[in-house]
C-alpha cells in the first residue's frame, strides 16, 4: 500500500522556512523588502498547505490508525546501557518525524496562523531596519517549532525547543540598541535555561527508567515493566519534565520572563509569545500523558501550579497600563488555564483551550500592534481614548478577541474554558473555585483594556491625534481573519450538553488514551445536564458582572479608579509593581550571582593571580637575580680568580714566549748546555 503524499513528505514542512531563513541570514540584506517578504510568508504557507493535506489524509485513515512516522536518519546509533532495574537497553534517537492527532492540530496551528503574522509584518515592518534579518528569525523559529512538534522522540525535541528558545532571544532583543530590549533577550534566554536544565535532567531519567526516548515507545515501555499508579520514578520524571514546561510556558516561578519579552515587536509578541512558542510546555506534557497518567501527584502539581499562575497573572493584569504588557500578563494566565485542564486530566481540554487561544490572543496582540501603529508607537492606554470610531476594523476585531478570552457564548473561548472549568469542577472544588473567579476577572481587565483604549474621552497627545490611521490592507486582513475563527472555532468541539459533538475532543482521544477520564473519583461533580448547565451559567454570570463593573469604572465614574487605588493605597502599590517579584529574584538571585561573580573576580585577582601566578613570577624573578648573582659573583669570580692564578703560573712561560726565533735558538742553547753540565756533574760524582 502506497503512503498518501502529504504524510510520505512531512518531514518537508519544516524544511520549507529552514531553507528561506537560510536565504536571508546569507544573502538577505542583497534582496529587495518585497522579495523578503514573498520568499518568507510565502515558505510558510507552502508548509501550511504541506500540513492541510497530511492533516486531511490523517483524518481519512480509521480512527485507531491515526499514526505515521517518517525516519529519515539514524542521528544517534544503538548504544548498549543498563537500566536502573539492571536490564540492558539500547539507547536510539533517530531523526524522525510523527504525525497523529495531537501533532496534526499544532502544526495546523502553527502554520496558519504563522502564516496570518507573517502577513502582518510586511505591513508592521515595512519600514523598519532589518528587515530580512527578522524575518529570517522568524521563519527559523518556524523551523524550530514545526521540528518540536513533529519530533517522536525526546532529543529531536529538545533540539526545537532550544531552537524556539534561541530564536526567541533574537527577536526579543531585535531592537538590540535599546538596553532594554538586549536585557529582556538575556532574561528570557537565562530563566528558559533553568527550566530547560529539568528538562534535561527529564529526559535522562526517562532513559534509565523506561529504556527509550521515543514517545511511541513510552506506553509500551509502561506496560512492559509494570509500574504502578503513584511509582516514584514516574513522578520524578513528570515533575522533571514539568520544570522545562513551567520554564517554556511562563509558569510560576519562572514566569518572570514574558512579561518584559514585549520589548520585541509586536507580531513577535503574537506568534512567539501568545499563539506557538510558549504553549510549548502544554504540548510536551500531553505527548507524555502517558506518564502523568501513572503520577497522580504530579498531575496535581500541574494542576496547582496552573491555578495559582492564572490566578496570580490576573490579579497583576488587572492594573497594567502598558497595552502589551496587560496582554502579557493575560498570556500567563491562560497557560496557567491549560496546565490546569492537564493536572486534571483533561489533555485534549487543555489542547483544544491551547488552539482558541491561539486564535484570539494571536488576535489581541496583532490589533494591539495596529493601535500602536496608529499612535505612533504609544502603548500607554492612559494616553488612548475613544478610538473606535477612528480605526473601526481594529475596534471591531479587538472586541470579538476580547468577547473570546473572556469566555462569552457562544465565541471559541468560552467553548475551551467551560471545558476545562467543568473537568475541574469534577476533579477539586477548589481548583475550579480558582479557574472560577480568574474567568470573572480575565473578563474585567481585558474589558478595562477596550474602554480604555477606544472608548470615553480621548487622552491622546495632540500631536498624535492628527496622525492616528487605520492600518494597511497588510495588517487588517489577517485579524478579520482571526476575528472569523475566534468566532467559529469553538464549533469543532461544540459540547455535547448543548447540542454539539465534542469532535475536537474525540478526534484527540487516540492520543490520549483515557486520559479524558476522572484523576480522581468526583469530589462534587455535576450529576445531571441541569448540574452542568448550571455550572456554564455561573461561569457566564461572573463574566458579565466583570465586564459590567469594568464598564462602571471605566466608562460611567472614570474617577473611581484612582480613588479606589488611592484606598488601597500599600495593596494597590504592591500589585502594581507585580507583588515585586522581580525585586525579589534580583535579591535573592542576581545580585548574589553578581557578588559570587565579584567574589570569584577578587579571589582569581588576589589568590589565583596574586599568589599562584604573579607569586611564581616573584619566584622566577626571585631564582632568576639570586642564578645572576651566583652567576656574577661566584662562579664569574670564581673563572676570573682562576684566571688571574693562570696568569700569574704562566708569566715565566709568558715571558719566553715571545714569538722570537732568536730567543728560542738561544732557550734551546742554554738549555743544552744545562743539561750537558747536570750529565757531567752526575758522572764525576759516579767515578769518585
Amino acid at each position: 500500500m502506497n503512503t498518501p503524499y502529504f504524510l510520505e513528505h512531512i518531514w518537508l514542512i519544516p524544511l520549507f522556512p529552514l531553507l528561506t531563513a537560510a536565504v536571508m541570514l546569507f544573502y538577505g540584506r542583497k534582496l529587495a523588502n518585497n522579495i523578503v517578504s514573498y520568499l518568507c510568508a510565502g515558505s510558510v504557507f507552502v508548509s501550511f498547505i504541506f500540513s492541510v493535506g497530511a492533516f486531511f489524509q490523517l483524518v481519512a485513515m480509521p480512527q485507531g490508525e491515526r499514526f505515521f512516522t517518517k525516519l529519515l536518519f539514524e542521528w544517534v546509533p544503538a548504544v548498549p546501557y543498563h537500566m536502573f532495574d539492571g536490564r540492558l537497553a539500547q539507547f536510539v534517537a533517530g531523526w524522525e518525524f510523527q504525525i497523529d492527532p495531537l501533532s496534526a492540530v499544532m502544526i495546523l496551528v502553527v502554520t496558519g496562523v504563522g502564516f496570518l503574522i507573517h502577513v502582518y509584518s510586511t505591513g508592521y515592518m515595512a519600514l523598519e531596519g532589518g528587515y530580512y534579518r527578522f524575518f529570517g528569525y522568524l521563519n527559523l523559529f518556524m523551523f524550530a517549532m514545526l521540528i518540536l512538534v513533529l519530533a517522536n522522540n525526546f532529543l529531536m525535541m529538545f533540539v526545537g525547543w532550544e531552537g524556539v528558545g534561541t530564536c526567541s532571544y533574537l527577536l526579543i532583543g531585535f531592537y538590540f540598541h535599546r538596553k532594554s530590549a538586549s536585557d529582556a533577550g538575556k532574561k528570557a534566554f537565562i530563566v528558559n535555561r533553568v527550566g530547560d536544565a529539568g528538562f534535561l535532567l527529564g529526559i535522562f531519567l526517562c532513559s534509565a527508567v523506561l529504556g527509550t526516548v521515543r514517545f511511541s515507545d513510552i506506553g509500551p515501555a509502561l506496560h512492559a515493566g509494570n509500574f504502578q499508579k503513584g511509582d516514584p520514578w514516574l513522578t520524578a520524571i513528570a515533575l522533571l519534565l514539568f520544570v522545562g514546561a513551567a520554564g517554556k510556558s511562563a509558569q510560576i516561578p519562572l514566569y518572570v520572563w514574558l512579561p518584559d519579552a514585549m520589548e520585541g515587536p509586536t507580531p513577535v509578541s503574537a506568534l512567539i509569545h501568545a499563539a506557538t512558542m510558549v504553549t510549548a510546555g502544554v504540548y510536551m506534557v500531553t505527548r507524555t500523558n502517558a506518564i502523568y497518567q501513572l503520577a497522580p501527584k504530579a498531575m496535581y502539581v500541574v494542576a496547582l501550579v496552573g491555578a495559582i499562575t492564572a490566578l496570580f497573572a490576573a490579579t497583576i493584569g488587572v492594573v497594567q497600563n502598558d497595552i502589551k504588557k496587560v496582554l502579557a500578563y493575560s498570556t500567563v494566565s491562560q497557560l496557567g488555564y491549560m496546565f490546569l485542564a492537564c493536572g486534571v486530566g483533561a489533555f485534549t481540554a487543555g489542547i483544544f483551550h491551547l488552539m482558541t487561544h491561539a486564535f484570539f490572543k494571536g488576535l489581541l496582540f496583532l490589533a494591539a500592534g495596529s493601535v500602536i501603529h496608529a499612535l505612533s508607537g504609544e502603548q500607554d492606554m492612559r494616553k488612548m481614548g475613544a478610538l473606535s470610531k477612528r480605526i473601526p476594523v481594529t475596534y471591531w476585531t479587538m472586541l470579538i478577541a476580547t468577547l473570546a478570552i473572556a469566555g462569552i457564548f457562544p465565541f471559541a473561548g468560552f467553548v475551551s474554558k467551560d471545558l476545562i472549568l467543568g473537568k475541574a469542577y469534577e476533579q477539586d472544588v477548589l481548583l475550579w473555585a480558582i479557574g472560577y473567579f480568574t474567568a470573572g476577572m480575565t473578563a474585567f481587565y481585558m474589558f478595562r483594556l477596550v474602554f480604555m483604549t477606544f472608548h470615553g474621552t480621548s487622552r491622546v497627545d495632540h500631536e498624535v491625534e492628527h496622525h492616528i490611521h487605520e492600518s494597511p490592507k497588510a495588517m487588517l486582513v489577517p485579524l478579520v481573519i482571526l476575528a472569523g475563527l475566534s468566532i467559529v472555532g469553538g464549533l469543532v468541539s461544540w459540547p455535547e450538553i448543548l447540542g454539539g459533538n465534542s469532535h475536537f475532543v474525540h478526534f484527540l482521544e487516540p492520543v490520549v488514551g483515557m486520559a479524558h477520564q476522572s484523576r480522581i473519583e468526583p469530589l462534587k461533580g455535576p450529576s445531571s445536564r441541569i448540574g452542568e448547565i448550571n455550572l456554564m451559567l455561573m461561569s457566564e454570570g461572573l463574566v458579565v458582572l466583570g465586564i459590567l463593573f469594568a464598564w462602571y469604572l471605566y466608562i460611567k465614574r472614570t474617577e473611581l479608579p484612582a480613588k479606589i487605588a488611592k484606598g488601597l493605597n500599600g495593596f494597590y502599590e504592591l500589585v502594581y509593581h507585580k507583588y515585586y517579584v522581580d525585586e525579589l529574584y534580583d535579591a535573592l538571585f542576581v545580585n548574589r550571582a553578581k557578588d559570587l561573580g565579584l567574589a570569584l573576580g577578587w579571589f582569581d585577582t588576589n589568590v589565583i593571580n596574586g599568589v599562584g601566578v604573579d607569586g611564581a613570577g616573584w619566584l622566577t624573578r626571585f631564582v632568576s637575580r639570586a642564578s645572576m648573582w651566583w652567576d656574577t659573583w661566584i662562579v664569574d669570580g670564581s673563572v676570573k680568580l682562576g684566571a688571574r692564578i693562570v696568569w700569574v703560573l704562566s708569566l715565566p712561560v709568558r715571558l719566553i714566549q715571545d714569538g722570537l726565533v732568536q730567543s728560542y735558538m738561544l732557550f734551546i742553547v742554554i738549555g743544552l748546555i744545562g743539561f750537558l753540565g747536570y750529565y757531567f756533574y752526575l758522572a764525576h760524582h759516579a767515578v769518585h
